[in-house]
């Protein structure tokens, strides 16, 4: 992990999924983050592995598809403000979504084990970060239930 700038700082805090929380809690997750980009059609998350960091969509846009033998399903583009890797938050939990970038995309990564501690360390700002996730995993399932809605011809 290394050390956040002032500019990475004002990014973390600028983003929509920290909107709301005390300075001193953005002050306490903001040396957990680093920034990273990846390159157009690079893939970020495989599909079938827990994610060992959580991602904060900074600018461009990534995919999170459903890959088969034959055939890759986009379930959700997501943009910037938005965030991905949910499962380095929980233990034994993989995923059956591949995201990858659509477009260069920078973010704002967190190592979920530094992230979990920090949750477990600071119930308060642990609340809030579960809770912000559980909408995103909300926002997920009902995403993938329209996608398959879709496939199956049922109007939503």
């Amino acid at each position: 992990m290394g050390q956040m700038t002032l500019e990475q700082h004002q990014i973390l805090r600028n983003h929509t999924f920290v909107a709301g929380l005390s300075e001193a809690q953005i002050a306490s997750l903001s040396p957990l983050a680093s920034e990273v980009t990846f390159e157009e059609n690079e893939v970020i998350l495989r599909d079938g592995q827990r994610s060992a960091s959580f991602y904060l969509v900074v600018a461009g846009s990534v995919a999170v598809e459903l890959r088969t033998a034959r055939y890759v399903v986009c379930v959700e583009a997501l943009g910037p403000g938005q965030v991905f890797g949910w499962s380095a938050l929980l233990d034994h939990q993989d995923t059956l979504f591949q995201v990858r970038a659509r477009e260069r995309t920078t973010t704002l990564r967190f190592d979920g084990a530094a992230l979990q501690s920090k949750c477990r360390t600071e119930p308060e700002l642990g609340a809030e970060i579960l809770h912000r996730t559980l909408h995103v995993v909300a926002g997920r399932v009902k995403a993938t239930e329209i996608r398959f809605a879709e496939m199956c011809g049922v109007r939503v």
